[in-house]
């Protein structure tokens, strides 16, 4: 049981760490030599290292942060397989991992809302939720011009489709628990979106912040 724990405990503090670095922040500071906050919309979200990158920039970005979502969810299921339960790893680390990106400790626990996350432990926990979970959230997106929406579709999906499909009743709850937490992040955009506050999605690259380069 002791060596149980401890794996548990492995398994929630490398999704959690790994979850709470920004990727975005990373790759802004170190390659692009920018801080992404003082650019575009001010925050560390996708959208607006899209807005600062184009579209090249943000798919780059999007396939790394795929794979590091993947990552710790891999290794919980590696590490709770000893024990026979690589399933429940997987989503338990998924569980973890999306904690990291809503309250990263690195960031005075205010993080993004955690789309790729979702879809990364779908896919994890069976691969035709995740799979629909990442096509809801595109079209959604795509449509309505809201990544809001997206979400918080592709949440409601994973939702269903976790309890139609998971079998095992841990893992459900746990990926249950993982699109909720989506979309209860996602409550305050919902809220602007119906006072017509939000902005729309824009496909149009910001390069309003290269008038502040010296030339």
């Amino acid at each position: 049981m002791i060596a149980y724990w401890i794996l548990l405990l492995i398994t929630a503090f490398f999704a959690y760490t790994i979850g709470s670095i920004s990727t975005q922040r990373l790759a802004s500071q170190l390659v692009f030599r920018r801080n992404l906050r003082r650019l575009g919309r001010g925050n560390v979200w996708l959208s607006n290292f899209r807005r600062i990158y184009g579209i090249p920039g943000f798919l780059k970005l999007l396939a790394v942060e795929v794979v590091k979502d993947l990552l710790p969810i891999l290794l919980g299921g590696l590490l709770l397989s000893l024990k026979g339960h690589a399933d429940a790893g997987r989503a338990f680390a998924g569980f973890c991992l999306m904690m990291g990106r809503m309250y990263p400790v690195f960031n005075r626990f205010r993080g993004g809302h955690g789309s790729v996350a979702l879809v990364a432990a779908a896919l994890c926990v069976d691969l035709s939720v995740g799979i629909a979970a990442a096509v809801i959230i595109a079209a959604a997106s795509w449509f309505s011009r809201y990544l809001t929406l997206g979400a918080v579709a592709g949440a409601l999906v994973v939702v269903i489709t976790a309890i139609l499909v998971v079998e095992e009743r841990l893992i459900m709850e746990l990926t249950v628990m993982i699109a909720l937490l989506v979309i209860f992040k996602h409550i305050p955009s919902v809220v602007r979106i119906f006072n017509q506050k939000e902005e729309r999605l824009s496909f149009k690259e910001d390069i309003t912040y290269k008038l502040d380069d010296k030339f």
